[in-house]
């Protein structure tokens, strides 16, 4: 009789202790996910979950290891976790009161996957209470991913690539000049001088211009002449004008004998302080730097000039090195070298390319409107003057504008190595890494590529990528691309995202789908079936997207959308 209570006390015992041994269930109301819904992020999933153990869970001798994962058609991934422990464990992790429970944050990111726009995040427990594992139901938290800004990977195709453009003018400004130098205090020509390089050269350059007169255009000829400072300005102010009026004369004759016309403009200057302070400062002298001081302390000419012959040693070597530079008429020829017309670009292009220049070559690919065409300018560019990487560069953005992205990177890529100092093909090679979803490779790129014409929206591009959506919307103002409506529909700015998707060049199925977002978003809801249904029509893989993507959850259910994406 006395053995039964015994029994009954060893029963009870064991009772209590398997009790005292389980933790029991956690809800979603222990837990805050953000952002909600989850968000994809260049390409990744953030998340920060914040979750609490209520009042009496946390057993005193109890280990928690919490795990997120994310779960989805076809597989799941799984996130950093976290371990907590009790009040008598002895170990490193975050203690939890058993009294008063406590609080934590669990941060960890998933790799994004298409899958993963319909998915749902559980909440899994790893549980053990002193040696005994014990079980604690998962629990979800969060259910699918917002996945807008990868959007980009298409958005970003339809960017603007940067061409290399051409240099070529109708008309480039060409100078020749010529220098005569006289004797102190003289003004006659000297027929020594008359036989230097630089006179020979002018006399040359005005005789090919009167022999080619449809290629070369005279503008005019100047003439400046100089006295050197010493002597007084009334001295200097004669001999001066004297040389103009010699060299003057001089080029009018030679404009005479070859039957030239042209205006001759002259000018003089009767003490060239200027010249003079420019060679004294360049030069060796003894006494360069007084010479410069007294200069600059002294405005009056004269007193200048009693300043400087005041240095005796100083101004033998100003007489014999610098003053003889300063007795001079400079000679300037200005004229145009006219380059082809339009229409004699086009002709000798179908009569004999190789004739032109690369620059007219490029320059004629401008001119055409149909594609083909241009691509086989550039290729003939490409042909004839293979070290230069704009062309090759230009076929690129030929193939890159018809979507076909595997030649465009071809092209681009051999761009950049026949010119690695190149922009325009770096700054391609950076939007092309953004439509793979290569955002390090596309900054690497980027950096060398500031002095590109599309640098800024790149840029735009890249910032769209990591997420700073304020910061490419800043960007891209001004930009009527798909990325810049894409950057202010993520900033929220519906307004100017509805203005932009208006003026896109050239509306495309990620145009529409952008538009239908926007609608969805705006709660325009007539807009966005018709413009989900183009979407589809222009590329049927938006159709698969469309029916799991949260941005049209509010549609999931109703008749038109479920008719559209079947």
């Amino acid at each position: 009789m006395q053995s039964k209570p015994l029994v009954y006390l060893a029963l009870a015992a064991t009772v209590g202790l398997t009790s005292c041994s389980k933790m029991g269930s956690l809800s979603s109301e222990n837990f805050a996910v953000a952002p909600s819904p989850l968000e994809a992020v260049d390409n990744q999933v953030p998340v920060v979950i914040s979750g609490r153990f209520p009042e009496k869970y946390m057993k005193k001798n109890a280990v928690v290891k919490i795990t997120p994962v994310l779960r989805f058609q076809g597989g799941k991934s799984t996130g950093a976790g976290d371990i907590f422990q009790g009040e008598k464990v002895q170990g490193n992790h975050q203690e939890i009161s058993y009294l008063l429970g406590g609080n934590y944050n669990l941060r960890t990111t998933f790799p994004f996957r298409d899958e993963m726009l319909r998915s749902e995040l559980y909440v899994t427990f790893d549980a053990t209470v002193g040696k005994k594992k014990v079980n604690i139901p998962e629990v979800k938290v969060a259910d699918g991913v917002l996945a807008t800004s990868t959007l980009l990977c298409r958005t970003a195709a339809s960017a603007n690539a940067a061409l290399g453009e051409d240099k070529f003018q109708y008309t480039i400004e060409q100078k020749q000049e010529a220098q005569i130098k006289y004797l102190i205090q003289q003004a006659r020509i000297r027929t020594s001088e008359l036989q230097s390089a630089s006179v020979k050269d002018f006399v040359q350059t005005l005789r090919n211009i009167k022999a080619d007169g449809k290629r070369l255009e005279l503008e005019n000829v100047e003439v400046s002449s100089y006295a050197s400072p010493d002597g007084g300005e009334k001295l200097n102010t004669k001999l001066a004008q004297s040389r103009d009026d010699a060299s003057g004369c001089y080029v009018k004759s030679q404009l005479k004998k070859i039957n030239l016309e042209g205006e001759v403009n002259s000018r003089y200057t009767a003490q060239d302080w200027e010249g003079f302070q420019e060679l004294v400062s360049q030069s060796n002298i003894q006494d360069k730097e007084v010479i410069l001081r007294v200069l600059s302390m002294y405005q009056d000419p004269e007193q200048r000039e009693q300043q400087i012959k005041n240095l005796s040693a100083g101004f033998r070597e100003l007489a014999d090195e610098v003053l003889p530079e300063l007795r001079r008429s400079r000679l300037t020829i200005n004229y145009l070298i006219v380059g082809r017309t339009d229409d004699e670009i086009q002709q000798q292009l179908q009569t004999d390319a190789s004739k032109l220049s690369i620059e007219e070559l490029l320059y004629a690919a401008t001119l055409a409107d149909d594609p083909a065409e241009k691509e086989n300018i550039y290729t003939t560019a490409d042909r004839l003057f293979p070290t230069d990487y704009r062309a090759v560069n230009n076929l690129g953005v030929l193939a890159y504008e018809k979507g076909n992205l595997t030649a465009a990177k071809d092209f681009f890529s051999k761009a950049a190595k026949k010119n690695e100092q190149a922009a325009e093909p770096k700054a391609n090679l950076a939007l092309l890494a953004l439509t793979e979803g290569d955002s390090k490779t596309s900054e690497d790129y980027l950096g060398q590529a500031a002095t590109a014409r599309n640098y800024g929206e790149v840029l735009g591009n890249l910032a769209l990528a990591r997420g700073q959506y304020a910061q490419a919307a800043r960007q891209l103002q001004g930009v009527n691309t798909n990325s810049a409506a894409l950057a202010q529909i993520l900033n929220k700015n519906y307004t100017e995202a509805r203005t932009t998707l208006s003026r896109v060049a050239q509306p495309d199925a990620t145009t529409a789908y952008l538009k239908a977002i926007l609608a969805a978003r705006t709660r325009q809801a007539a807009d966005v079936v018709p413009n989900l249904e183009q979407a589809f029509k222009l590329d049927s893989t938006f159709k698969a997207r469309a029916a799991k993507d949260l941005e049209f959850a509010n549609y999931f259910n109703t008749a038109d959308f479920q008719n559209i994406t079947k």
